[in-house]
């Protein structure tokens, strides 16, 4: 047994870590990166990763909460072998998803000012420690993205094309969130 009371296995085995996707609405852009990483980690499988404990997706606002996913992100989704996802919208939920939550990533800029301002809000009504929240809070763009700004665009307005564009961007940020997970637990 380790000095904590863990067998060295268990000492030695990396904490999962919990991840929320964070966009406007949470019926385009977030729940298409939560599908992506599902699927990316194999979540909810035999074969799932073991670095991921949860997946989730919400919005910074409440327009569309109940809602389920628009049908231009479930139409690529499917073209892309996704079949087996559904969400219904949800708005963050501060302190309580900062707590749950080790990651949580913003789709835009937009997304991550309105995180940081939820989170400093909450922190000076005492209801979380604002300096360890504010750490968790990212643009999903720094992993992997091709610049550390890359924001994913809100395709809502626009045609299909603006969803395949976010589905190419979430593919590549989620597997190089992925990677920096891995990177992460090697380092523990």
């Amino acid at each position: 047994m380790a000095a904590s009371g863990l067998t060295q296995a268990e000492a030695q085995t990396p904490k999962p870590v919990t991840v929320l996707f964070v966009c406007l609405g949470n019926i385009c852009r977030s729940p298409m990166a939560e599908g992506v990483f599902r699927n990316i980690t194999r979540f909810g499988t035999a074969d799932q990763h073991p670095l991921i404990a949860e997946i989730d997706s919400c919005g910074t606002g409440a327009y569309h909460a109940g809602d389920y996913s628009d049908s231009r992100t479930m139409s690529v989704l499917k073209d892309n072998g996704i079949t087996d996802y559904r969400h219904k919208s949800r708005k963050v939920k501060v302190p309580e998803d900062v707590e749950r939550f080790d990651y949580l990533l913003a789709m835009d800029e937009e997304n991550i000012v309105d995180l940081r301002d939820l989170v400093k809000r909450a922190a000076k009504r005492g209801l979380l420690d604002g300096k360890e929240a504010a750490k968790k809070v990212y643009l999903f763009g720094e992993f992997g993205g091709k610049a550390k700004d890359e924001e994913i665009g809100d395709p809502y307005y626009g045609g299909q094309g603006g969803f395949v564009t976010a589905y190419e961007q979430v593919t590549r940020l989620g597997q190089g969130l992925l990677k920096h997970i891995e990177q992460e637990a090697a380092r523990e």
